[in-house]
């Protein structure tokens, strides 16, 4: 499975705004065009494993600064969206 780990990190590590709400919105995650393009710049500018829970929590944490914790346990319910095997 390590295979579709590497794919799906490198899916969050390129995501673009659009894609993120497109997700968003497949997943039916709330979350507004201004946060989705700030998050999404985050996840670009570093290299994320959301498949460990302490590097997911540290990620949700620094989203929950971008956006707020409203937004950030909407995000964290998209990546176990994602990791769900």
């Amino acid at each position: 499975m390590k295979i579709f780990e590497n794919i799906i990190n490198h899916k969050i590590n390129t995501m673009t705004t659009d894609e993120l709400l497109k997700y968003a919105k497949q997943f039916q995650v709330q979350i507004s065009r201004e946060h989705a393009k700030k998050i999404a710049e985050y996840l670009r500018s570093e290299k994320v494993n959301i498949f460990n829970d302490g590097a997911r929590a540290s990620l949700i944490r620094e989203i929950a600064k971008i956006a707020g914790p409203d937004t950030a346990k909407e995000v964290n319910r998209l990546f176990i969206q994602f990791t769900k095997q």
